[in-house]
């Protein structure tokens, strides 16, 4: 799995967010749960005003997820960064016109100022990964205080945007996962997500490169790695509207993460 390089779109959201990131360094023993995490590090206490239900989250596994719940001939199409004002709900639109469910891996400072498009995207069917706060992609160089802050603030604001689903998975920024984070995550009931096949669409490679991406790593495995927002998506609609025939017609199946 490829680590992604910080990008400028994806710095503008860390500095929108540095008034709740701030908040990390007096929230050092905010955590998810109280007790120990399992083969992991130890899991803080629950976050202040958290609700009685989430203290019962059922823990999922803390390793990286690729596989798909449809099996060997499964694909699980995955969308970060959103949701977007301009994008996301286009890719709605086609992931629907294709009979396609996704897993929309979202950033919490954009799902709080969308929160209509991220209860979109429950009706839709789909599915909500947590993508952190602000995507820092070198947060897995930064303190376990910083990554609990990061994730749990985003399962937050995710969860309610939504109003009251929430994720499934955590995705770091870049990849940028730590034991720490993974297993903070999974004891949140968030499966830590991976890719198999990263598209670059964020580069804007053009179109045909990101279907011949597509068409020459589905064999490496499952996930595939799309984005609804950080500047021009057409070349991300134009390429699925190509994959997602082509998969159907190599006998794929579209499902979602195994948790």
């Amino acid at each position: 799995m490829a680590k992604h390089k910080g990008r400028g779109w994806h710095t503008k959201l860390l500095a929108a967010a540095l008034g709740v990131t701030a908040m990390a360094a007096a929230t050092s023993l905010w955590t998810a749960q109280a007790g120990t995490v399992a083969a992991g590090p130890r899991a803080p206490i629950s976050a202040p005003g958290a609700k009685p239900q989430d203290r019962t989250v059922a823990k999922v596994a803390a390793d990286i997820a690729h596989a798909s719940d449809r099996g060997a001939k499964g694909v699980n199409i995955t969308i970060d960064d959103g949701p977007d004002p301009v994008w996301t709900p286009q890719v709605l639109q086609l992931l629907k016109d294709n009979g396609v469910k996704a897993t929309f891996c979202m950033v919490g400072t954009q799902a709080e100022a969308y929160p209509n498009l991220v209860k979109a995207v429950v009706a839709g069917g789909h599915r909500l990964c947590n993508h952190t706060v602000s995507h820092d992609t070198a947060m897995d160089t930064k303190s376990e205080a910083y990554q609990s802050q990061q994730i749990l603030d985003a399962e937050r604001m995710i969860t309610k945007a939504s109003g009251g689903v929430r994720p499934q998975y955590y995705r770091a920024p870049g990849g940028a996962f730590t034991p720490y984070s993974r297993h903070l995550a999974a004891s949140r009931g968030m499966r830590p997500l991976g890719w198999n096949v990263d598209t670059k669409d964020f580069e804007r490679p053009g179109v045909d490169t990101m279907v011949a991406t597509v068409k020459s790593e589905i064999s490496n495995g499952p996930t595939v790695l799309f984005h609804d927002a950080g500047g021009d998506r057409s070349q991300t609609l134009a390429a699925l509207r190509e994959v997602l025939p082509w998969l159907r017609q190599q006998g794929y199946s579209f499902g979602f993460p195994v948790r």
